[in-house]
């Protein structure tokens, strides 16, 4: 028979990787990370970085950026829903100040996602294997959120930013065009 703590579900699978993933350093870089994802503000300065930088596809820089943005306003939109609270057991260490008492989905896996996804298009490279994951484990690392809260937000954040840069995709010929014709 279990004893009334006994870690059970998520709230066991959530204190084991936190067990596994807290060593050494990792706590300081998960920290940091959460403060860049931050209300996505990081990811949106990023994107402010592409727009001066590139600006051959500046618009659609600011376009990215501002998705990234609207994907993270989704993520909290979702949450005032769904109101599920955060981790709260003695099992789950939390290690990090958080601005509400909501878990689900998580806005900085929805806000890393999205960026990921857009500013791939963006540089030509692949970049969700090296955001996406570290971000992913640093929420639960800091035990601010569920298994289920890192992978909705990440589902949300991917399809949100894979419909942005098929837009942006569709309409980048077009611009390409116009500017060999010298219509720009």
């Amino acid at each position: 028979m279990l004893e009334k703590d006994t870690p059970r579900g998520e709230v066991a699978v959530l204190a084991k990787a936190q067990g596994v993933l807290k060593k050494p350093g990792t706590v300081q870089v998960a920290r940091g990370m959460s403060l860049f994802g931050e209300h996505s503000a990081g990811w949106f300065a990023l994107g402010l970085v592409g727009a001066a930088v590139d600006r051959e596809r500046r618009k659609d820089w600011l376009v990215a950026s501002a998705g990234v943005v609207g994907a993270h306003a989704a993520s909290i939109a979702v949450k005032r829903v769904v109101r599920r609270r955060r981790p709260d057991h003695e099992s789950v260490e939390v290690l990090v100040g958080t601005p509400s008492k909501l878990s689900f989905p998580s806005s900085h896996a929805t806000s890393t996602t999205a960026a990921a996804v857009l500013y791939s298009g963006l540089t030509g490279r692949n970049l969700v294997p090296a955001l996406v994951p570290p971000m992913l484990a640093s929420r639960l690392l800091l035990g601010v959120h569920y298994p289920t809260d890192v992978l909705a937000g990440a589902a949300l954040g991917g399809v949100l930013g894979g419909l942005l840069r098929r837009r942006l995709t569709k309409a980048g010929p077009r611009r390409t065009s116009r500017k060999k014709c010298g219509r720009r």
